[in-house]
């Protein structure tokens, strides 16, 4: 069953979504900032389910979500999918590319997206040239690493409930870091199938689990959109520490 239609126009910034999630890495200045609205600047719309590089190729671009919602992934020769990570808005698809010459994995459009296609000699101007915004990539490269980490742990020891309202927990967090979510709810364009494969389950199991999370009270997931009722108790429930995600320097909390 999905729980969103394939078009569904979601997950737009008020501003620009790079600028939001790399400030919370280091403190840009106005030229930063210029910088970053001019490479990001030059967009085009990509429709849902559509594959913005697949496993195999050599890219000569960087793409960079600007709206919408994408994800990195891996097909087995049986046809099974693991997808990888989740791409919202503010993300890199695949930013280091360049470096190993050819992608190891694929990237596809999970909704309707803007994207932009980067250069690789852009980005390698980038990095040579303004020491603040390269800081900001690295950290953004930890944090996704960090959440890799997560993710394993997840599918090794979580109960499939827990695994989910861990996911749960973690897209509202970071979805709320680029200006896209309230405090207890956010536009969520995944079907039951595209959860399934983030969380190494099956699409019954799936199914059982939503079911559970609802009748326990902990979400309400329809027509796209999650709602979390009770925030700190979704948190408890999944043993969710944000500290993986690193966004306390933003949030004046450390």
């Amino acid at each position: 069953m999905s729980v969103s239609a394939p078009g569904f126009p979601c997950l737009e910034p008020p501003s620009n979504p790079l600028i939001l999630k790399l400030e919370h890495g280091f403190d840009l200045s106005a030229a930063d900032k210029a910088t970053l609205e001019a490479l990001s600047a030059r967009t085009r719309e990509v429709e849902a389910r559509k594959d913005l590089i697949q496993e195999g190729e050599r890219p000569e671009v960087v793409h960079l979500v600007m709206s919408g919602l994408a994800c990195r992934y891996k097909v087995l020769p049986d046809g099974k999918r693991q997808i990888l990570a989740f791409l919202i808005p503010g993300d890199f698809c695949d930013l280091h590319v360049a470096i190993l010459g050819f992608m190891d994995h694929s990237i596809c459009t999970l909704s309707r997206c803007t994207v932009v296609a980067i250069s690789s000699e852009s980005i390698a101007e980038l990095t040579l040239n303004h020491p603040r915004i390269t800081r900001a990539l690295w950290w953004a490269t930890l944090v996704d690493e960090g959440i890799l980490r997560e993710w394993l742990t997840g599918m090794g020891q979580r109960s499939s409930e827990a695994q989910t309202a861990h996911l749960f927990c973690e897209l509202l967090v970071r979805l709320q870091a680029v200006g896209l979510a309230a405090p207890n709810s956010c536009q969520l364009p995944l079907t039951q199938n595209e959860l399934a494969d983030a969380l190494g389950i099956s699409p019954v199991h799936m199914n059982r689990t939503l079911q559970q999370l609802r009748s326990d009270g902990l979400i309400v997931l329809a027509k796209g959109m999650l709602t979390v009722p009770d925030v700190a108790r979704l948190q408890a429930f999944a043993h969710f520490n944000p500290n993986y995600l690193h966004l306390l320097r933003r949030t004046g909390q450390a």
